[in-house]
């Protein structure tokens, strides 16, 4: 495990409040001092002073009541005072942590999200913020002020007696020692632990994320069975994890702590005995040692929850440190997109460096001009679009929009320049209103209004009980999937790009609602350059071009007409259509 890399995220943050920091640590360690040295120091002279009885007993019991008021006093206000700056830094912090793994999130590339489950992302984001908590609470009242304690009784008790405070350094080196093993016997337990837990929450949101399939086919019974066996595989682990840490904390160290206790009290009565020290030096031996005792019991049990935050921290840092796949230049140009010319210049691409999906593309879409990629699934129409997006990034070759490079500027400024309707297009959990100003959310009510008329969605949302503020669900699971897709394209509309993508636009609508939409749609790529994706080939007949690819290859370019005269790959894909979308079509 990278601890370095750990505190090196977390220190970004820490560093911002370094005046808060220093604050409250010198007020918990001088309330630490005076609980733990100071208070102890005046009770030893108070038994000293009962146990002798001097002449000037009364007033000197007095001053130390005095100075007992005023170490209470103290410590209180020094608590206080660690308190407010504590709680005012570390909520602050736990924001922007929160904060920046979203933005450390979003960095990565959307392989990387393909690739993951939703819920155990949202688990390691979780369990990262909580273990800064954890570690800055540790840090301060079990490391900071436990160290300080003990040092400081080390301090008093060698000052008091050598052999009583040489017999307490020994111990607590010998226990560092002890401590130390055991934490790396329990750093294991705890990635394993940590590993199933991300396990279960990852299979936990899988099942709820696809309720409906599993209640199509009515798989209940069988999803909660897999679940169990996750669950299961999680409490082994977690058992495992608590009953080593158990071992340690009732077992390994009760039996440390109970023979040293043992021993140091009998060298201090046998001191004691030969007129060493006085009575009270042994209630203040036992109060150190009491003290030391529940300090190194609670720091030791707590070692075990600072191994198990540094390891719930690492699942997300190994996240964090990831290259992302694609990534932007250091000093990205400025993008230039004024008519929307599309060229594809040698371009090569293979997902996995051995099975390319394209050799040296070459491509070239006009300023306005409508094009359609067609083929049999896994022809490559689909990474095309990924590549122009940059959700992917080609392994030779340029891809340019106006002579432009895509490579040279930001993935966030390219994207903003291209509208894209997906074949299943997911919204926010937010307002109808919210959802179709995304491109733009400072856009007037009364746009909003027209785009929706003229994306056929101003009539269903009117017939919602909230109408435009009616919430959609997650990724839209309160609308039908023709009502999403107007949604979709409402917003698309609002993003007036020069470049549009539609990857089979109208796939859920039904023959009446679609003929309406492909007029909306005409609308949209007016004057725009449109690359749309199409199996269902009714849909791209009036495009200026179709380009037919087989095998990460072009294989035929032209109109509709023109490829069924053809009588190739497009003319064979036309036929097989004709009786399940297009019969008695008078466009064949």
């Amino acid at each position: 495990m990278n601890f370095k890399s750990i505190f090196k995220h977390y220190w970004k943050f820490l560093r911002k409040y370094k005046g808060s920091q220093v604050i409250l640590l010198l007020a918990f360690g001088f309330g630490s001092l005076t609980t733990t040295v100071a208070v102890p120091l005046i009770y030893k002279g108070i038994i000293d002073l009962v146990s002798q009885n001097p002449i000037d007993a009364h007033e000197k019991l007095s001053l130390l009541l005095v100075y007992l008021i005023i170490s209470i006093i103290a410590y209180n206000i020094f608590f206080r005072i660690g308190d407010y700056f504590l709680i005012k830094s570390q909520s602050q912090i736990i924001k922007e942590i929160t904060d920046y793994s979203l933005k450390k999130l979003q960095n990565h590339s959307y392989a990387f999200f393909s690739n993951a489950f939703v819920g155990g992302l949202v688990a390691k984001m979780k369990r990262f913020v909580r273990a800064f908590e954890v570690l800055h609470d540790q840090f301060i009242f079990q490391i900071w002020m436990s160290s300080i304690a003990l040092f400081s009784s080390l301090y008093v008790l060698w000052h008091q007696s050598p052999i009583l405070g040489f017999s307490f350094l020994i111990w607590i080196v010998l226990y560092a020692f002890v401590v130390r093993f055991m934490v790396k016997w329990q750093i294991p337990k705890s990635l394993e632990n940590a590993r199933a837990d991300t396990e279960t929450n990852s299979s936990y949101a899988d099942i709820i994320t696809n309720i409906l399939t599993m209640k199509v086919f009515g798989a209940s019974k069988r999803e909660l069975n897999n679940f169990k066996k996750v669950t299961q595989n999680q409490e082994e682990k977690r058992r495992a994890a608590w009953m080593q840490e158990s071992l340690w904390n009732n077992l390994i160290q009760g039996a440390i702590v109970g023979v040293f206790n043992i021993v140091i009290i009998w060298f201090a009565i046998d001191l004691w005995k030969n007129g060493i020290i006085f009575a009270g030096t042994i209630v203040l031996v036992q109060l150190y040692v009491i003290t030391g005792f529940n300090i190194v019991w609670s720091l030791s049990r707590n070692i075990i929850r600072i191994s198990t935050a540094l390891t719930d921290a690492h699942e997300m840092v190994k996240i964090f440190d990831e290259e992302p796949s694609v990534q932007d230049v250091s000093n990205p140009n400025k993008i230039k997109i004024g008519k929307g010319k599309v060229e594809f210049k040698n371009v090569s691409f293979s997902y996995d460096r051995s099975n390319p999906v394209f050799d040296k593309l070459s491509l070239e879409i006009n300023p306005g001009e409508k094009v359609a990629l067609v083929g049999h699934s896994g022809a490559g129409k689909t990474t095309i679009i990924k590549l122009l997006l940059r959700f992917l990034d080609v392994d030779d070759g340029i891809i340019a929009i106006d002579d432009q490079d895509i490579s040279q500027v930001s993935q966030e400024e390219l994207r903003k320049e291209i509208a894209y309707v997906p074949q299943d297009p997911s919204l926010f959990h937010r307002t109808l209103r919210e959802n179709i100003s995304y491109a733009n959310p400072d856009i007037t009510f009364s746009e909003i209004v027209k785009i929706s008329k003229r994306a056929q969605a101003h009539s269903f949302i009117e017939s919602l009980p909230l109408k435009y503020d009616s919430l959609v669900g997650e990724r839209g699971i309160k609308l039908s999937g023709g009502e999403r897709q107007r949604v979709a394209i409402a917003r698309a509309m609002i993003k007036n790009s020069p470049i549009v993508i539609l990857d089979e636009a109208t796939s859920s609508l039904d023959s009446l609602v679609e003929e309406k939409i492909q007029k909306a749609l005409d609308e949209l790529m007016k004057g725009r350059t449109t690359i749309a994706i199409a199996h269902r080939l009714s849909t791209i007949r009036k495009m200026d071009k179709i380009i037919v690819f087989e095998n990460g290859k072009i294989k035929e370019i032209g109109s509709h007409r023109s490829l069924l005269n053809k009588k190739g790959l497009y003319s064979k894909l036309w036929k097989s259509q004709v009786g399940g979308f297009i019969a008695g079509n008078k466009d064949c």
